[in-house]
């Protein structure tokens, strides 16, 4: 299911895109606050975030600042600034869209849906490795025909790496890419994660053959086994 972190500090404003957006098979995540929507961009990995600029603690300029640190995850602007330079300076900061407030609701998914679209990985929503298949759009991974349980984490981890499937992904980018800028401080859970999913895909994970170890450098997801 695809994910949507709306980040307003107005309740109601919260609660008309949860329901709206529930309805339409987003998987819907708020925050309140800055501190909070980076948090919950952190832990729940959503495909697409809805930001408005006026939160309480910190400006939403300045968290798209900091978001774009360490990830490319789509962003919607949602205010009632209208100005035609506020606009232009979001948008060059790194926002996708920009919608004013008030908003007709059909508006709104609409542009999320053309958003959505535009930053989807340029690859084939099914990826397959042997026994291995990977649905990019229902964000799901099967193993010989059977439904995997991942977690989010597990998800993303094995998400990057079919994103560069037979090309080897460095320990430093997997870091950055499942858990932002803290990533640094974060090797120990990666092997955890690895020897999960390797648990989980493999037919031997004692003897990966999928989700290969680069010495010294990384990881490699194999494009194709027999």
């Amino acid at each position: 299911m695809r994910r949507i972190l709306v980040i307003d500090d107005e309740a109601q404003i919260r609660r008309l895109l949860e329901i709206a957006l529930s309805n339409l098979d987003w998987e819907v995540f708020t925050a309140s606050d800055g501190q909070a929507g980076l948090e919950s961009a952190r832990g729940s990995k959503p495909d697409l975030i809805l930001l408005d600029l006026n939160l309480p603690d910190m400006s939403g300029a300045e968290l798209l600042g900091r978001l774009r640190e360490w990830s490319t995850i789509p962003v919607i602007i949602v205010s009632v600034r209208d100005a035609e330079r506020d606009i232009v300076e979001l948008l060059n900061a790194g926002a996708d869209d920009y919608v004013v407030k008030p908003f007709y609701t059909n508006e709104l998914v609409a542009r999320i849906n053309a958003v959505h679209r535009r930053r989807m990985p340029d690859r084939e929503p099914l990826f397959k490795s042997g026994r291995l298949e990977v649905d990019a759009g229902r964000r799901e991974a099967r193993v010989a025909g059977e439904l995997v349980k991942l977690t989010p984490t597990e998800y993303a981890v094995l998400d990057i790496l079919v994103r560069y499937a037979g090309r080897i992904v460095t320990r430093e980018r997997l870091l950055k890419e499942v858990w932002g800028p803290a990533g640094e401080s974060e090797e120990g859970s990666l092997r955890v994660y690895i020897n999960s999913l390797r648990k989980k895909i493999e037919a031997d994970p004692a003897s990966p053959t999928l989700i290969v170890t680069e010495a010294g450098v990384g990881y490699r997801l194999e494009a194709e086994t027999s």
